[in-house]
């Protein structure tokens, strides 16, 4: 080899940041204790020929139903991927291509070239992500209507229940298995109130989660209808999901009124033959004595496409 000849390897390419589901978390937490990830860089190469070793990717694991956006310079949003399967991974940066060594530019008349290409620069980017849980049903109401209490007598879920405003503060999901061992999943969707879908009380940071599910339960307490008629008390929160999403007034709904056991026995009455002369089947429950539970188990299975 002439004056010992080119023999400058290649560089390695950086590794890429990949983003792939993992079914076992549920939230987005961990990005608010870290917000900057690097895949590794590739190697440089060296003399006799030797190839640098590529960058690894790194893998971040998200939870099921993760969208991700990038966000411009003008603080424009794209979407990049929609991860709503288990096993869904996208590449949200690519890691640079690796340099050339100065073997790939010799020639016959240029037998011992000095020179060689760098590597390309990796990409960069401002990600914003945005969860929207996958459920099969999605439980909304007012405060206090008793969201929690069913997640927790449907299924093994153990959400904080307790007798104030906005209790819940994140989304509970409870599990309902059967026993060819289906599962129908429920999300606790935290209480709406009026103008929720403007910022109002919890404002609209759950109300994309209603977006996924396949039915909603939409569940008032007996204290919150008029005996006259008693189907009104569900118009609120129907507004709301409807100024917040149009597409949310076609999904099916089952009608709840929970707390039948703070009416007498005449309330009652009037309050059933209110609810028999409507189109719309609206069931009755109380989650203290367990009265309707087993019918909106039922109830639930079916609408969902399974059968308990």
């Amino acid at each position: 080899m002439p004056k010992g000849g080119p023999d400058g390897g290649d560089g390695g390419k950086g590794g890429d940041v990949v983003l792939q589901v993992d079914s076992g978390l549920m939230t987005l937490y961990d990005f608010k204790m870290q917000r900057l990830f690097a895949a590794e860089n590739g190697q440089p190469g060296q003399g006799k020929g030797k190839h640098g070793r590529s960058g690894q990717d790194l893998c971040i694991s998200v939870p099921l139903g993760t969208m991700v956006y990038e966000i411009g310079a003008d603080g424009s949003k794209q979407l990049l991927a929609d991860l709503v399967h288990e096993g869904d991974a996208a590449v949200v940066a690519r890691g640079g291509r690796g340099g050339k060594g100065n073997t790939h530019f010799k020639s016959s008349v240029q037998r011992t070239p000095r020179f060689a290409q760098p590597g390309e620069e990796q990409e960069e980017k401002r990600i914003l992500l945005e969860l929207k849980l996958i459920a099969d049903v999605g439980l909304v109401g007012l405060p206090n209507a008793g969201k929690s209490t069913l997640i927790s007598s449907l299924s093994a879920a153990k959400p904080k229940v307790a007798a104030y405003p906005f209790t819940t503060l994140v989304p509970h999901l409870g599990v309902m298995k059967n026993e060819r061992g289906e599962q129908l999943v429920l999300a606790d969707i935290p209480g709406l109130i009026d103008g929720a879908h403007l910022g109002h009380g919890l404002g609209d940071a759950f109300l994309k989660h209603v977006a996924r599910t396949k039915l909603l339960l939409h569940m008032l307490s007996v204290e919150e209808i008029e005996p006259s008629d008693p189907r009104s008390g569900f118009d609120l929160v129907d507004q709301e999901l409807v100024q917040f999403d149009p597409g949310l007034a076609e999904k099916q709904q089952i009608k709840v009124i929970n707390k039948m056991d703070l009416c007498t026995p005449d309330q009652k009455e009037r309050l059933l033959q209110s609810l028999e002369q409507g189109e719309e089947e609206v069931l009755c429950i109380s989650l203290k004595t367990g009265e309707g539970l087993e019918e909106l188990a039922k109830t639930l299975w079916s609408r969902a496409g399974l059968q308990e």
